[in-house]
């Protein structure tokens, strides 16, 4: 049976998209992407967390792993500007002790999204993710909106350093040769994202008649923003819990990222 394309409305056809099950749905997600010209991904940390890089803010993701060292912090205050700041060797430890990706790979929906866009059927991806995983799985039309752990320079004077210059140096606190530190190009809690990246997000968006949501519960704001002001056909989100979104969702499935994309066919 087609699902895709077939009543005489968009509103019937979304309220029986919204009815299917199990490979029914998975049927239609395909014919979605078969007849999509210009598909686009948004995607959070559950993307990364089959590679092994806990997410922030479920049971058993970075924001509830509890750790002597820093229970005394609140975990937005860890990743913000002001501990950047105010307390520069907090920072850097924690930054060591949990944002280092170096070693971990890309998964299957990494692969897959390469694929996808490799074939002609998708236009870009938007992460908010910072572990550089989609490039590495071989995606080229990347949009880091938070930034990336694989890019550091110097707060002062601007030199760009190597992916590893954190991890490896020596110093509590890294410095450059000018005296400045040597910090993450990772957009911090209380800082601006990165207007080339939100810009191009934005247009991707735009654009888009099938956007395919998948590892975010959609709460970190501004980033979330972009899924709400998405007007184009069809809107696909993947999490392993509800969002604040599903209601909009033509499909929403709770399953691991993985697992979706295994299915689809390209």
């Amino acid at each position: 049976m087609k699902h895709i394309g077939c009543f005489a409305t968009q509103k019937e056809e979304r309220e029986h998209l919204r009815k299917l099950k199990g490979e029914e749905k998975y049927e239609a997600l395909n014919e979605m992407i078969a007849v999509s010209k210009h598909i686009a991904f948004f995607g959070g940390a559950g993307v990364s967390t089959e590679s092994g890089i806990p997410d922030f803010r479920s049971k058993d993701g970075l924001y509830n792993q509890h750790d002597v060292r820093f229970d005394a912090y609140q975990p937005e205050y860890l990743l913000s500007n002001p501990c950047l700041e105010r307390e520069p060797k907090v920072f850097y430890e924690f930054y060591r002790q949990k944002m280092d990706a170096r070693g971990i790979l890309p998964n299957k929906a990494h692969y897959k999204l390469a694929e996808m866009e490799a074939k002609g059927k998708l236009e870009g991806v938007i992460t908010q993710n910072i572990d550089g995983l989609h490039q590495a799985a071989g995606s080229k039309v990347v949009y880091e909106v938070h930034g990336s752990t694989l890019r550091n320079y110097c707060d002062r004077c601007g030199k760009k350093y190597p992916s590893d210059a954190i991890y490896t140096s020596e110093e509590a606190v890294p410095h450059c040769s000018c005296g400045g530190k040597i910090r993450p190009d990772v957009t911090l809690y209380g800082e601006m994202l990165p207007s080339d990246a939100w810009s191009g997000a934005g247009r991707l968006i735009s654009r888009a008649d099938l956007l395919i949501v998948g590892g975010t519960s959609l709460t970190v704001y501004p980033a979330s923003s972009l899924v709400s002001s998405y007007r184009g056909k069809y809107l696909v989100i993947v999490n392993r819990d509800k969002t604040s979104q599903d209601s909009s969702a033509d499909l929403a499935f709770h399953d691991s990222i993985g697992e979706v994309f295994s299915h689809i066919e390209v």
